[in-house]
């Protein structure tokens, strides 16, 4: 009898587990097809579809989405003929590129030319082409190219001193995006009059020096002076918008030559919430800034010691050449003395959004990297004003730093003796001084950090021009975060351009004051507005804001500068 029960709990047993195993099976092959499903959604999803899924801030930093197409056929016919480039390239690129070196040649240098120049046995390799269509005028093709090669390239450079030595440079890696522009289109065979090319981005661009036989740091100075030559000769030659012109059919090609559009205003204002690059101390910042980075190009800033909330308040000129893909490069430093500045952080804006005609009020924050935007760590934010005024541009807006402006009568008549005297003048930018008196009234403030024991505070405004170092204060407001003045003060200005608002709030004690935050306003919009009433928050504060009123009353000056 134990035997036919033991039987039947065994079958049962068994058939339980065959049924199980069958289900579990059934439904692992459900999930697998419902899996294959999903990623053959995937793969036929493309670019756009990605974008309407996801934010571009969900995407880790190393994803990027590319228009360009890849050119493995071309490269495998580059590899083939590469021999017989070299031997037609390296000529044509020595020819010119040696008149580019000697413009740019260092002043501890005589002389500075190749005595051998090849490009070596390992050909480039194009990683992607887009192209770029302009409508009836034009096509622009982007070419993606990397090479790692292996050239052998000497140059033969000549010190002051009379000292000859033979500099080799080896180990070039390059990494860019060179542009085609095929303009104008034609009804002619090749269908274009003209092919313009430039390097568009320069992703990177690295080599070694080695004096062949010797020590390149034996003279001091010669490497680092050597390697700006190259940058700079590359950059003012072929970087965009620089462009080389091959005309193909006859004709007038001159308005494809690189012509200035105008001019970048840039006022260098503030920074707030720099990073501390030192272990004692805080750090000294300084600003570079350049569209162009050519050393005769690049404007840099005067250096704030021991301050991590800088106030600079300095104005500089650019010349813009195409406002469409250009952009302002900030870059602030840690001054570190005779030892190399330290990089704190960079920051830049694109040219296109720039409205002509129209001052922009920018903050931007800082990076470690203007290739990886995508930068958590807090390295501060930099304050701008920004005023792009194109040449010929005539829409009823008066550029303030232009030169059109009449002089007063008493430089009409020194001017006049001065030309009488036969003393030769060269032509002056003029320089407006603009004067008048700001009326500055402090209405309230709000949201405070409490100082007190007692969680309140006795608040009152300590206000600076800057430039003119005058100063007023209002009343103190005791046992208030919310605190309201009503005070009005008057400011002779007698550089409404260059000069600055400094409004400190500071809470009163018996044996002293504690900081409270602080706002600092340039004049450029009480200049162009007239009159404005806005809150502004407090910086280097928990908390807090300021709701102030301003007025202008105007009687500008003009003077030679």
């Amino acid at each position: 009898m134990s035997f036919f029960l033991g039987l039947g709990i065994g079958i049962t047993v068994g058939l339980a587990l065959i049924i199980g195993f069958v289900r579990s099976e059934n439904a692992r092959s459900k999930r697998r097809s419902e899996l294959a499903e999903t990623i053959a959604a995937f793969a036929r999803m493309t670019v756009e579809d990605s974008r309407k899924l996801l934010t571009p801030d969900q995407y880790p930093s190393w994803v990027v989405f590319s228009q360009r197409q890849k050119l493995t056929w071309l490269n495998l016919h580059l590899t083939k003929i590469w021999p017989y480039v070299n031997e037609a390239a390296s000529e044509l690129i020595k020819s010119n590129v040696e008149p580019v070196l000697e413009q740019y040649r260092p002043i501890i240098l005589s002389s500075l030319k190749f005595s051998k120049f090849t490009l070596g046995t390992v050909a480039p390799q194009f990683t992607g082409v887009s192209i770029i269509e302009e409508g009836v005028e034009g096509i622009t093709m982007e070419i993606e190219m990397n090479w790692d090669g292996n050239p052998s390239i000497i140059l033969d450079i000549k010190t002051k001193l009379g000292v000859a030595l033979p500099v080799q440079v080896k180990d070039i890696g390059f990494t860019g995006v060179f542009r085609l522009i095929f303009k104008p289109l034609v009804d002619e065979f090749p269908c274009f009059g003209a092919i313009c090319y430039s390097l568009r981005q320069k992703k990177k661009l690295d080599f070694k020096l080695k004096v062949i036989g010797g020590d390149i740091t034996a003279i001091p100075g010669l490497s680092d002076a050597i390697e700006g030559t190259i940058y700079d000769a590359v950059e003012d030659s072929i970087t965009w918008p620089v462009r080389k012109i091959v005309p193909i059919l006859p004709g007038d090609y001159s308005d494809l030559e690189l012509k200035p559009t105008g001019v970048l205003e840039v006022k260098l204002v503030q920074a707030k919430e720099l990073t501390n690059k030192d272990i004692i101390g805080k750090s000294d910042p300084f600003a570079t800034l350049y569209i162009r980075p050519l050393r005769d190009r690049m404007k840099t800033s005067k250096t704030i010691n021991n301050e991590l909330n800088p106030v600079w308040n300095e104005h500089f000129e650019f010349i813009v050449e195409d406002p469409s893909t250009q952009h302002l490069v900030v870059k602030i430093y840690d001054d570190e003395g005779v030892q190399a500045a330290e990089l704190i952080g960079c920051a830049q804006i694109r040219l296109n959004e720039l409205e002509p005609g129209k001052i922009k009020d920018v903050w931007l924050k800082l990076v470690k990297d203007l290739e990886v935007q995508r930068d958590v760590k807090n390295r501060g934010q930099v304050h701008l004003e920004l005023l792009y005024y194109p040449f010929g541009m005539e829409n009823g807006f008066t550029n303030p730093f232009g030169t059109k402006f009449s002089m007063t009568s008493l430089e009409k008549v020194l001017k006049t003796e001065v030309a009488e005297s036969a003393i030769e003048l060269k032509p002056k930018r003029k320089e407006v001084i603009v004067r008048g008196v700001l009326s500055v009234t402090v209405i309230s403030a709000e949201d405070l950090a409490a100082t007190d024991l007692m969680g309140k505070a006795d608040p009152f405004v300590s206000i600076t021009l800057k430039k003119a170092e005058t100063k007023n204060k209002t009343r103190v407001v005791n046992d208030s975060l919310n605190p309201v003045w009503n005070q009005t003060f008057d400011f002779v200005v007698e550089d409404g351009l260059h000069d600055m608002l400094i409004l400190e709030v500071w809470d009163h004690d018996t044996f002293g004051k504690d900081y409270m935050g602080r706002c600092v306003l340039t004049l450029t919009r009480v200049l162009l507005e007239g009159e404005y009433k806005d809150s502004f928050p407090l910086d280097e504060a928990k908390s807090g804001k300021l709701n102030l009123h301003l007025k202008w009353s105007a009687q500008p000056i003009y003077r030679d500068s």
